[in-house]
Order: C-alpha cells, then sequence, then structure tokens
C-alpha cells in the first residue's frame, strides 16, 4: 500500500516588499488584497498544525499543488523552498506551481526553479525504465515531468501562467497537452497508477473563466482518450470531489482547501487529504482520509473518509 498525502495553497505568510517598485505591476492588487484580507485568514500557526499533522501520518509521500507564494516576489520563493525542505526530503515531496506563483513573468532560476529539487523525474520523451535517472525541471518546457515512486506515477504540470489584474486563470498549452498525451499512455503502457498533480481544477471553477483552466476542455479530451486513476488540484480552497472520464469508466478529481486557512466567506478551514492506493486485480483501492481544521483551530481532525476503486 502507497500513501499519498494532498496538500495545497499554503500562501505562506510572513513575507515583506523589500522594493516598493516591485509593486507597480499586478502585484499591487495582491498585495492590497493581502493586508486588507488575506493576512487574517492565512496564518502560520494554522499552517504548522496541518504540516504537523501530515508528518505525523508518516506518507509515503507528499504532493503540493501550488500557491506556496502570494504575489510572486523573490523572497517568497526562496521562502518556499526552506519550507518545502521543512515538509520533508525533496525525494519525497513533489510541488507543481500555481497562479498566485506566476504574478508576473520572473526568471525560473530566480522563481520557481529554487523549488527544482521537488521537481525532477522523467521529462517528456524520456524512457520508462527503473535505471533513468531523474533530472531537474528546467522550466516551464519541461512539464510534465514523472516521479515513479513504486506503483505510483506522480504526474507534474504546470498551469501556471502570468495573467492580466483580477484574473486568477490557468492554461496548460497545446505543447504540455501534446506531451500529456503522450506520458499517460505510455504509464497506463506499464500498468502503473497514475496521479495528476494540477493547481486549477479540469472544470469551469465558480469564478467562471476569469478562475478557471481555459484549456479545461482539451484537457478532459486528453484523459477521455488516454485514461487517468486519480487528479489532485488546488486552486479553489474547498474540499470537493468531482469525476472525469476516462477510457475504463471514471475517475476521481480531489481537490483540498487551503492549508493555512480559517474559514472564510464560502471558503473551507484548511485540511488535507491521504490517499492509500493499493492495487487490487484489474483495479486500484483508494482508501481517502479527509482531515480538516478543528472548530477551535487549535489541532487537525478527521474529517471523514471513503473508500473507490478505479479501474
Amino acid at each position: 500500500m502507497f500513501t499519498l498525502a494532498h496538500i495545497s495553497d499554503p500562501h505562506l505568510a510572513g513575507w515583506a516588499v523589500d522594493n516598493p517598485l516591485a509593486l507597480v505591476s499586478k502585484r499591487i492588487t495582491g498585495f492590497l488584497s493581502w493586508r486588507l484580507k488575506r493576512v487574517k485568514v492565512h496564518r502560520p500557526e494554522v499552517l504548522d498544525l496541518v504540516v504537523a499533522d501530515v508528518q505525523a501520518a508518516k506518507p509515503d509521500h507528499i504532493a503540493v499543488t501550488g500557491d506556496l507564494t502570494n504575489i510572486s516576489l523573490f523572497g517568497e520563493f526562496a521562502a518556499a523552498a526552506t519550507w518545502l525542505r521543512r515538509l520533508g526530503p525533496p525525494q519525497t515531496v513533489t510541488v507543481v506551481p500555481g497562479n498566485h506563483d506566476a504574478y508576473v513573468g520572473l526568471p525560473w532560476e530566480k522563481s520557481t526553479g529554487l523549488w527544482r529539487d521537488n521537481m525532477t523525474g522523467l521529462m517528456p520523451g524520456e524512457a520508462l525504465s527503473p535505471g533513468t535517472p531523474e533530472r531537474a525541471v528546467t522550466g516551464a518546457d519541461d512539464f510534465p515531468f514523472v516521479r515513479q515512486r513504486g506503483p505510483i506515477a506522480l504526474i507534474g504540470t504546470s498551469t501556471a501562467v502570468p495573467t492580466l489584474p483580477f484574473s486568477a486563470a490557468g492554461e496548460l498549452g497545446q505543447k504540455q497537452l501534446q506531451r500529456l498525451a503522450d506520458i499517460l499512455e505510455r504509464l497506463g503502457a506499464a500498468s502503473l497508477c497514475r496521479v495528476l498533480l494540477i493547481h486549477h481544477p479540469p472544470f469551469v471553477e465558480g469564478g467562471g473563466r476569469r478562475k478557471s483552466l481555459r484549456d479545461h476542455n482539451a484537457l478532459r479530451e486528453v484523459l477521455r482518450q488516454k485514461g487517468v486513476e486519480l487528479i489532485l488540484h488546488g486552486h479553489t480552497h474547498v474540499a470537493c470531489l468531482d469525476r472525469v472520464a476516462t477510457p475504463d469508466g471514471i475517475a476521481p478529481v480531489f481537490g483540498v482547501p487551503s492549508a493555512s486557512a480559517l474559514p472564510w466567506h464560502r471558503k473551507d478551514s484548511a485540511g488535507y487529504n491521504l490517499y492509500r492506493i493499493e492495487r487490487a486485480g484489474d483495479s486500484w483501492n483508494i482508501k481517502v482520509e479527509l482531515k480538516t481544521l478543528a472548530k477551535d483551530a487549535k489541532a487537525v481532525v478527521p474529517a471523514g473518509q471513503m473508500l473507490l476503486t478505479v479501474p
């Protein structure tokens, strides 16, 4: 049995604007949103509780589906790299970027590239064999990447693209979709459990196109043709379960709340999911354990569980 923990959208606190000129961009809207609202919601003490509970569960691997930063300041990326090392060894923690990690266009090596140790794997076109060494993602053209861990294949994608102010949309793009189709086909032929990591869900989100994955229809068509066993996303800040069509039936799509959030508006309190995955003949049994912040915000407690069988 393989145990995978899934957290998302930590929106790490404790950052500062060292250069006010950096706000002369879309960042100004995010800065004002943080100062007026989000700083009261995304609390470091809440994130510490979630991280402690994840580590106590001793999962085989941890997936982080984006939005580690708030307005993509260089200092935020460096702080996030430190936080990822505290979460666990790079070989057991995988991260993909979110829209807040691409607020503006930035040099890869000074931004998301600082997380390269958590984005190693086989790149598009490379042989899927145990002897093939992993290498780090070197830029947007290296997505998707694949990290094989036992019978599980974690497929890391990037929907993080700079957008106009007041937009939180994402996009995979045609090249990444084509690579994903090839990767899914090869991993399926290898009889691995394919777990797709993506920040934006493969549907129109509640905010409409302004907040959604622009090419969600194209992604679902790839999944319908090539198949997938499990999809994990963030972005919505709510706990949710959806489904997508595959050649063999349907596959579950799980979203989790922000890992640092107190309850606000229509968003959920902080939480995360544990997926215990094992083969059962021609199917995969996935036991899902949901965890959430207690009402007194002083502990993380069970919120329910379910057992899914995915062909």
